[in-house]
């Protein structure tokens, strides 16, 4: 059975594709066939970590969302750009995008008409099955809608990224009061983008209070994402890097060694 591990944060800004990404490519390196999907629409991005060109985007989620295609046809292989060397005869390791369309007039058309969020979950688990994944990595969009709600409660996990400002603590509250409601078996809070100077030991103590939930990592502040700039995944570039570790950490989480 595969796991299913929904990202989610309240507000945009938190770094949670980048987070979404590495954390993926991570359990993909470890031997397992891995899919992400970018159901944030509305402002799509994921791709861009993944150095998958828009030139490449024939198919989307867009697309299979409209009845136009089968949900893994708009899936594409980013093995050789996220994981490295690895031998394309054998099934694992592998990693699998299916990123949301960048054209304006598709996400004009999501924002005016809407679609089957039904059909999205169907497609969640089409692709399970049809390219045999161990894990399913879903980046949902920021806020609190029908979409995020079903990746919610059909997920194995939860990741909550949140950073440790006023106005994240009090929407991450939102969204773990419903993660509660929903039952989720697994919920766990990634702190992203800690300043230096900041008592790391106090506010993990504060966030697992207030949340009744662990935290996976305390993500720390670097200008070394900064200047990666979006333009591949962290982790590879970095591998000896805090960050690198902490979502290390992460990683054997979601994978059940932690």
């Amino acid at each position: 059975m595969a796991k299913i591990i929904s990202t989610h944060s309240f507000r945009g800004g938190t770094g949670k594709s980048n987070t979404t990404a590495n954390i993926a490519v991570l359990v993909a390196k470890a031997g397992h066939r891995v899919g992400v999907i970018d159901t944030d629409i509305q402002s799509p991005g994921i791709h861009v970590l993944f150095q998958l060109p828009e030139s490449r985007l024939k198919l989307a989620l867009n697309d299979y969302l409209w009845g136009n295609c089968e949900v893994e046809e708009a899936a594409y292989d980013v093995s050789e750009s996220s994981i490295g060397s690895y031998d394309e005869n054998k099934d694992r390791p592998r990693i699998f995008l299916i990123p949301s369309s960048v054209k304006t007039g598709e996400i004009s058309r999501v924002l005016r008409d809407g679609y089957d969020v039904g059909r999205l979950n169907d497609g969640f688990q089409r692709l399970v099955q049809e390219l045999k994944l161990d894990y399913l990595f879903i980046d949902t969009h920021p806020g609190v809608n029908e979409e995020t709600l079903l990746s919610i409660a059909i997920s194995d996990m939860l990741l909550l990224v949140m950073r440790p400002d006023s106005q994240d603590f009090q929407g991450t509250s939102v969204t773990a009061e419903l993660a509660r409601r929903l039952e989720i078996p697994d919920m766990q809070i990634v702190v992203n983008k800690v300043p230096p100077g900041m008592d790391t030991t106090l506010l993990r103590q504060r966030v697992e209070e207030l949340y009744q939930a662990p935290v996976a990592a305390l993500l720390p502040m670097n200008f070394e994402i900064v200047r990666v700039a979006s333009g591949g995944i962290f982790v590879n570039r970095f591998p000896e890097h805090p960050m690198t570790l902490a979502l290390k950490q992460v990683a054997e989480r979601v994978m059940g060694r932690a």
